[in-house]
């Protein structure tokens, strides 16, 4: 990435970044740190990531960045937005961190319409750990831990979190799924959920993206997961805006 197209708020002592190639962290990062700059946020935002993929990206901004226990992201980041509402609250993670340990606290600031960002990034798999079933496995999706395809008659169907959301957010919350095959248009969600953010509401962007290492593909068959297979399933779109 040359050093014009870095947004301003990257540390770039950080680059290039720890994840595997074919990665899409990257990216819904890059589009994170497009938005903050876009806004002209990076003096009053704080970031917090959750154990997983996701800790990787602990130093990658200039700002005040912190690593909570899995699952825990969002209560971090309420708890901070409470003791200083001036600073914009950002949580990132994976879907384990929202969906599977963290689903509790994800419904519970949602229902509270606690005023933060919540980032979540959907790879269909548990990345870190060696690709094992995720809550947004897809149907029949081979991973470590469903050799054969995943059974949703055993396992349950795969969480759209943002579509479970909609059932208990305020009306003014800020709901999106966007995907790291549109960037521009992924940075566009994340800079009106920071907005919502600023209104006094909690806002929730999911991330499709991308795991080459843990999917064992190609590229093209990487891209074509995502945008096909990925894109069938978790439809890109604002929920509520």
């Amino acid at each position: 990435m040359s050093e014009r197209s870095m947004p301003r708020c990257w540390n770039r002592e950080s680059k290039p970044h720890r994840f595997c190639p074919g990665c899409g962290h990257g990216l819904v990062l890059k589009a994170l740190g497009m938005a903050i700059d876009e806004l002209d946020l990076a003096g009053r935002t704080v970031f917090a990531c959750d154990i997983g993929c996701s800790l990787l990206a602990w130093d990658f901004f200039t700002f005040p960045s912190l690593q909570t226990h899995h699952g825990r992201t969002t209560p971090v980041m309420v708890g901070l937005k409470r003791a200083d509402p001036d600073q914009i609250a950002v949580a990132y993670m994976g879907d384990g961190g929202g969906y599977a340990i963290g689903l509790q606290h994800l419904i519970s600031a949602a229902l509270r319409d606690d005023p933060i960002t919540v980032i979540l990034v959907n790879n269909t798999v548990y990345a870190m750990t060696g690709g094992q079933m995720a809550p947004t496995t897809l149907p029949g999706q081979k991973t470590e831990t469903s050799p054969f395809g995943r059974d949703v008659d055993a396992t349950g169907i795969p969480v759209k979190g943002p579509e479970m959301l909609k059932a208990v957010v305020h009306p003014e919350a800020y709901l999106a799924r966007g995907t790291v095959a549109q960037v521009l248009k992924l940075k566009k969600a994340i800079q009106k959920g920071l907005e919502a953010q600023m209104a006094g509401h909690f806002s929730f962007i999911e991330a499709l993206s991308t795991c080459p290492t843990n999917w064992r593909t190609s590229a093209s068959a990487t891209w074509a997961f995502l945008e096909k297979e990925m894109g069938d399933y978790y439809k890109v779109a604002e929920l509520m805006h």
